[in-house]
């Protein structure tokens, strides 16, 4: 071996079909995998190799908010309560009678003067009023006959109660670069036999997208699924933060930090980036991903409250959180059963059946 020809400097390649270790078959002049017998040119290997090298490993950072903290004349007109059942805290001035957790629907204390944390950047002002939201409720429940008493009582349906959600808003641009291994199949037949040719491709996409006001509930106490389902809020409604739009209506605290809420942010960004791409990988029989590097620019955050009305109704020992955006009036909620109330329409089903077969029978008896 000459000496500026190391054993470590020979490359290894793999087969883009099985993965193999592919070898150059002298008799062919060609590549050759000796576990699948696909054959390659050299040239084409190489620069299939050098497409999937020529990559940047993914990165998502974000810069971090340059959110403001309140003011002094801002925080002497709020208050701040507290629920000792599920910890939330809860900001309002100092005219709101806030008697009940909006979160679990127990009593909440006063603590005292608010102070300190990040005053929000943005917020969507409440559009629709209480008796909108108690109109949605009720509509809501119509036609459910198997629910519990609690939830068709009037008096609880009045706990409803407008509360601000804070939200943190991510914008960046994501420079992708996305590597695919694609197939098409072709398939013809004779007399004796079925054949089938499959011709491998290797498939790149690169592109920027662009990423604007990307919502992460950072209240711990309301799960993300509800809030993700109340989307999409309007943020071209969305002004500039001021104390007075809290006037009447309940704050909860952010309980999430914006470095916390970063990686779902970052999962949103990839699968919407990872599904716009495959949508242009296009006249294939199959393909998949096999690389995917994603880089973040101008990535920041912002601090916004959403508006959404609350009720929170408790059966059977657990709770049942009722949410509306305060917005557009999309409603999502889960509905308990009464069990008692779904065995007497069992068994009510049930004898309606049995009286039916006995008619039946009794008619063809006697005719």
């Amino acid at each position: 071996m000459p000496d500026n020809l190391r054993a470590d400097t020979i490359l290894e390649y793999k087969c883009p079909c099985c993965g193999g270790k592919i070898e150059f078959d002298s008799g062919i002049q060609k590549m050759k995998c000796p576990f699948c017998d696909t054959e390659f040119d050299v040239e084409t290997l190489k620069n299939y190799d050098t497409v999937l090298n020529d990559t940047t490993p993914t990165q998502m950072d974000w810069n971090k908010t340059q959110a403001e903290h309140w003011n002094t004349d801002e925080t002497k007109n709020m208050l701040i309560y507290s629920c000792h059942s599920c910890g939330g805290e809860i900001i309002c001035d100092k005219t709101t009678a806030a008697t009940h957790c909006p979160f679990c629907g127990n009593p909440v204390v006063m603590m005292g003067q608010f102070a300190g944390d990040l005053r929000p950047d943005l917020v969507i002002p409440f559009k629709l009023n209480k008796d909108a939201a108690v109109a949605a409720f009720k509509n809501h429940l119509k036609g459910k006959t198997l629910l519990p008493k609690a939830f068709k009582s009037d008096n609880h349906i009045e706990e409803i109660k407008g509360v601000y959600v804070p939200f943190w808003l991510f914008n960046s641009q994501a420079e992708a670069h996305i590597n695919y291994r694609a197939t098409k199949v072709r398939t013809w037949s004779d007399r004796n036999y079925i054949y089938t040719d499959t011709s491998y491709y290797s498939v790149v996409r690169k592109g920027t997208l662009e990423f604007a006001n990307i919502p992460v509930d950072s209240s711990s106490k309301i799960d993300n699924d509800i809030t993700e389902s109340l989307e999409p809020f309007d943020l071209s409604q969305a002004v500039d933060f001021q104390t007075a739009y809290l006037s009447g209506y309940l704050a909860d605290k952010y309980d999430v930090s914006e470095n916390q809420s970063v990686e779902r942010a970052n999962q949103r960004v990839r699968k919407s980036t990872e599904n716009e791409f495959a949508s242009t990988v296009t006249g294939y029989t199959n393909y998949h991903a096999e690389s995917v590097n994603i880089q973040l620019h101008n990535a920041k955050a912002k601090y916004a409250l959403f508006p959404v009305w609350l009720l929170t109704t408790r059966w059977n020992n657990q709770n049942y959180l009722f949410a509306m955006n305060g917005q557009t009036g999309k409603f999502v909620g889960n509905l308990p059963l009464d069990m008692g109330a779904f065995f007497k329409w069992m068994f009510g089903i049930a004898g309606a059946v049995a009286a039916v077969a006995i008619i039946a029978l009794w008619i063809i008896w006697h005719f």
